[in-house]
């Protein structure tokens, strides 16, 4: 051929070179084939359009299975498809290797797509490639497993620097990069949201860098298609603005891939080689769906942290700090969220100065009120009640009122908003429970008023707890009408106060039995201050150590976490909840109109006498204590108050039992007959004690009985 003759016909000059044309028609299921092209695939060498089926049978089923996947990556990236491909004889023997080229395009209405390339047969794979190795080889089953350990390891990262550090350990099969980046971008600007490979400070110039720079990120994050660089030539030819910035590091390869969620490029991801890699088609598959994961998993973790700095947040202005020191008294309160989810709910704490009365019964130095509650559910709703309820508490309590009245008001409050919000957004109705304690810290007397919580307990000075069976009404919310009737408690020097929600009780499959006897032994067993004495209360029923005490109910679904502890400062010890008295003293008043907390007496007792060496004398006292109660309730129109005593030391202690109430009416000695239902408690008084009494008094009269300790086999 001579120079100026018109070039030969494109068809004779790929048959010289025994390259074939194709086309294939994805929608119509036709693949067209010219001569050169059907015979490379073992078809009659004439032009022909055959069906896709066909075509199938010749090829290696392996290397069929990766043609889709090598066609959507270069749809993707914008690039030739090229692929190695058998072609197999009707016995399923390998005749040949072809290398196929096309350039795909897709429909973007039916998602089909169309290619037109080459068919050309090779004798022996290029040094260097990924095809290196039979395509059933090691690489490709290494590669499968490589995708599917690094799928489960991104999905299982919940912070953006978890997931960094997940992609930082990736070891690809074949090839691994030495360092990579992922950078974001805010506006118009790129960021560099963390890195793996580099010196502190390397990310400086690539910081804040304008979107329209000449650099293979940005061109990413503009066009959301990869780039591939394999030399430092190419990366020189192609970004020469922007390639002294890469030059220092050294490396001779390059790839940046789009983080792509949801049809949106959120950013790019950068892998560096320190020695030459051709990206072949495998190779670029694998980058690609790692991209893929890695975008997922950063997605997925910036929502997760945008929720816990949310809720975070919104907890923190929701719980109060529990205010200066109060002179004589220490407080220590702990919040858990455990119930998943936004890890915000209804639990709340909350302490308020009280202003100053004027009467003799509610002194007005220093007084100040506990207050902790949960709301129904555990979602923002019942995040949203819990702030209206607490300030509606805070309103109520600052204006003065008696803990009755305070909750009453606040019943009130919550029933009208939440019936308000059901009447307008559907059946919703939401109720809380919660318990009001006024605290006077000069003289240690406790009102309390109770709405559907769980009672508070005394850890007494020496270790000994009791649950306070406190009076009580509904939870608020349900009866705007409810009462609240109030319980005055005292808490001695030394003791301390506990107050919780139902999650610190029932956490970890528990009852409120079963709960409560865990709760119990973190009380009784520990030494320390009020804050360890709060974290050691957490840790039991939340902590590792709390799976060896899973309790029976299984399927109980876990409840957040509130707690408040007060303690009253010992005589020479400080605040410490360490100090051990010389005298253990409880208090209780049984009311005329509550006659079935005589039972909770009688329970309290046998509390207050946990470590009696002699449990037919603890039976004795909880009989004793039964009748006399009972004797106040029966022939008298007052109250009884309890006061129990136990003083020496262990071996020797004496307790000493007191009912007192305000009548004159002295008890006479009886003697009931055999079908009597009466008349018995003296008689029981002078069988089962070692001494009693009756001691008139100003205004009424007081009972009492004494039992020395003693072993069990002297009783």
């Amino acid at each position: 051929m001579r120079i100026g003759d018109p070039l030969p016909p494109l068809g004779d000059v790929l048959a010289s070179l025994a390259t074939g044309l194709w086309r294939w028609d994805e929608t119509a299921g036709k693949i067209t084939l010219d001569s050169e092209a059907a015979r490379l695939l073992g078809l009659p060498a004439a032009s022909a359009v055959v069906t896709k089926t066909e075509v199938r049978a010749r090829f290696h089923p392996v290397d069929w299975n990766e043609v889709d996947g090598i066609v959507q990556l270069a749809f993707a990236e914008g690039t030739l498809a090229e692929a190695r491909l058998r072609i197999m004889d009707d016995r399923g023997r390998v005749v040949r290797t072809v290398r196929s080229r096309s350039k795909p395009s897709i429909d973007p209405d039916t998602g089909a797509y169309e290619l037109i390339g080459t068919l050309q047969e090779v004798s022996e794979q290029p040094p260097g490639t990924a095809s290196r190795t039979p395509v059933t080889g090691d690489w490709r089953r290494s590669r499968e497993a490589f995708l599917l350990d690094a799928g489960r390891a991104l999905a299982e990262a919940r912070s953006t620097e978890e997931v960094l550090r997940v992609a930082a350990g990736l070891s690809m099969p074949g090839f691994s990069p030495d360092g990579l980046a992922v950078f974001g971008a805010e506006g118009d600007r790129l960021t560099v949201v963390g890195h793996h490979g580099h010196q502190p400070g390397d990310e400086g110039p690539f910081v804040q860098m304008p979107l329209d720079t000449d650099y293979p990120a940005a061109e990413v994050v503009r066009t959301g298609r990869a780039v591939y660089l394999s030399s430092p030539d190419d990366y020189r030819g192609r970004y020469p603005a922007t390639w002294p910035l890469a030059q220092p590091f050294g490396r001779q390869s390059w790839a940046f891939l789009p983080l792509t969620v949801a049809g949106r490029t959120m950013g790019a991801w950068m892998a560096g080689f320190t020695y030459p890699v051709t990206f072949t088609p495998d190779e670029r598959s694998v980058l690609t769906t790692v991209a893929r994961m890695l975008a997922q998993a950063l997605s997925r973790a910036g929502v997760a942290e945008s929720e816990r700095e949310l809720t975070d947040g919104l907890q923190r202005s929701m719980l109060p700090t529990l205010g200066p020191r109060i002179p004589g008294m220490s407080l220590a309160a702990r919040y858990v969220p455990t119930g998943g989810g936004l890890q915000v709910g209804g639990d709340w704490y909350d302490m308020i100065p009280l202003p100053g009365g004027t009467s003799g019964s509610r002194p007005g130095a220093g007084r100040f009120a506990l207050v902790i509650g949960d709301v129904q559910g555990h979602d923002v709703r019942a995040a949203g009640l819990m702030g209206q309820l607490r300030i509606a508490l805070r309103a109520y309590a600052s204006e003065g009122h008696r803990p009755d009245a305070v909750l009453s008001r606040a019943s009130r409050f919550l029933y009208g908003i939440t019936y308000a919000d059901d009447e307008a957004a559907g059946a919703d109705l939401r109720f809380a429970t919660c318990l009001y304690v006024e605290v006077d810290p000069e003289s240690g007397v406790l009102e309390i008023a109770r709405a559907g919580h769980p009672d508070p307990a005394i850890r007494m000075a020496d270790g000994t707890v009791l649950s306070r069976p406190t009076a009580g009404g509904l939870p608020l919310g349900i009866d705007p009408d409810a009462d609240y009737p109030t319980t005055r408690l005292v808490l001695e020097r030394g003791e301390t106060l506990l107050l919780c929600t139902d999650g610190l009780i029932e956490t970890g499959g528990h009852d409120l039995d079963t709960g409560w006897q865990r709760v119990r032994a973190t009380l009784e067993n520990h030494e320390g201050d009020l804050e360890s004495l709060a974290d050691a209360l957490v840790q039991a029923v939340h902590g590792p150590s709390s799976h060896h005490t899973t309790g029976p109910l299984v399927d109980r679904r876990e409840d957040d976490i509130a707690v408040l502890l007060l303690c009253r400062a010992g005589e020479s010890r400080g605040d410490t909840v360490t100090e051990q008295p010389s005298v253990r003293r409880t208090v209780l008043t049984v009311a005329q109109a509550e006659p079935q907390r005589v039972a909770g007496a009688r329970q309290q007792l046998r509390e207050f006498l946990h470590d009696w060496s002699c449990d037919e004398q603890v039976d004795s006292a909880v009989l004793l204590v039964s009748e006399m109660v009972t004797n106040v309730l029966v022939h008298t129109d007052a109250d009884a108050l309890l006061v129990a005593e136990v003083t020496g030391g262990a071996g020797g202690r004496r307790l000493r039992v007191q009912v007192t109430d305000r009548s004159d009416d002295l008890p006479h000695r009886r003697h009931p007959g055999e079908l009597a239902s009466s008349g018995r408690g003296l008689v029981l008084m002078e069988l089962l004690a070692d001494g009693w009494g009756v001691d008139p008094r100003g205004e009424g009269k007081s009972i009492w009985f004494e039992l020395g300790e003693a072993a069990s086999a002297d009783a």
